[in-house]
């Protein structure tokens, strides 16, 4: 669960980023999203996020690592960053071989070099 000042636009951005689906929205005001059931089954992860009007600050226990399987990091980026996500800085030195990015509401995430071969 991910506490946040607005749910439904967390949920788009995600949604936009990991290719999910709204699951469920519960009368709390909370948003779920996941993949979309295709009927494999086995692990599949979910978000839940939950309308706070003070989320917590500072680093977030969870941290989320993205890398792209179909397109290289640089146009990754460039997607991301259309959806809506901003660059960080939290001490980089400019030769690391991932990108620091927040989403809409400033929680960090990091886009990896790809790493699987397509």
């Amino acid at each position: 669960m991910l506490d946040c000042r607005d749910p439904e636009r967390l949920a788009a951005f995600w949604c936009e980023v990991l290719g999910y689906v709204v699951l469920e929205r519960p009368d709390d005001g909370s948003v779920e999203i996941g993949p979309e059931e295709d009927g494999a089954g086995g692990f599949r992860p979910i978000l839940v996020l939950s309308p706070s009007e003070e989320p917590k600050g500072g680093k977030l226990r969870l941290h989320i690592d993205l890398n792209a399987t179909d397109r290289d990091q640089d146009a990754e980026l460039e997607r991301l960053l259309a959806a809506g996500a901003r660059p960080a800085d939290v001490g980089q030195t400019g030769e690391e071989s991932w990108h620091v990015l927040t989403d809409p509401e400033g929680n960090e995430f990091c886009l990896l070099r790809r790493r699987v071969d397509a």
